[in-house]
């Protein structure tokens, strides 16, 4: 073999060796921008990860703010009715126990007369009355005035029972029994009525008035 051919079969075996060499590098490269790719995307997802469960953490908290607002305004709105439920009662109560006073006093005025005290008897009936009642015991107590002085006629009443059957605030109607010992010219002896009167008395500013009696 010649020295000419030698130094191309030398020539050639660095060419091959270079070119084999060539991919290999490429493919090293590769690999390394691959795996810094890889340390890129696991840093991004280690970085990202805190921020979305901070997120999320907030989004808990406001749902549970929420939540706990609606309940308090819950609680709130109960204890007011309930409130003013007790005030509502309370009032009715007050009510009751006032007017239901007032009309066992009420029902004795008009259940006890005298012939000789006979205009200060209406006076008082007149005064314990309102609206249609008073109107209607005016005219009535005007027809019956003579007729009384007339027979001498006297009575006394006494409340034996009473109670209430309904009540509002401002209105209550009160059930009661009411024993009326009555004498005149012709009977002296006294005479036993038992009425049964239904009255509904209504608040006037601080008093109760009379405003409906029916005799049962």
């Amino acid at each position: 073999m010649s020295k000419r051919t030698a130094s191309a079969d030398v020539f050639e075996q660095v060419q091959d060796t270079e070119t084999e060499a060539a991919p290999a590098t490429d493919l090293s490269v590769a690999a390394d921008a691959d795996a810094d790719a890889a340390e890129v995307t696991e840093a991004d997802a280690a970085a990202g990860t805190p921020e979305s469960a901070g997120a999320t953490s907030k989004r808990r908290v406001g749902l549970a703010a929420l939540v706990c607002a609606l309940l308090f305004a819950v609680l709130v709105a109960a204890l007011g009715f309930l409130g003013w439920r007790q005030y509502e009662q309370y009032r009715v109560n007050a009510a009751s126990d006032a007017a239901l006073q007032a009309a066992k006093d009420y029902a004795v005025v008009l259940t006890t007369l005298d012939a000789k005290n006979i205009d200060e008897n209406y006076r008082k009936s007149l005064d314990g009355a309102t609206g249609e009642f008073k109107d209607a015991y005016s005219q009535g107590a005007n027809q019956l005035r003579q007729v009384l002085i007339d027979n001498k006629a006297s009575g006394t009443g006494i409340v034996v029972a009473a109670a209430v059957k309904s009540a509002t605030p401002d209105k209550v109607e009160v059930l009661l029994f009411v024993d009326q010992s009555i004498t005149n010219a012709n009977n002296p002896s006294p005479r036993i009525d038992r009425n049964r009167i239904d009255m509904t008395m209504e608040r006037s500013g601080d008093r109760w008035l009379a405003s409906k009696v029916d005799i049962l």
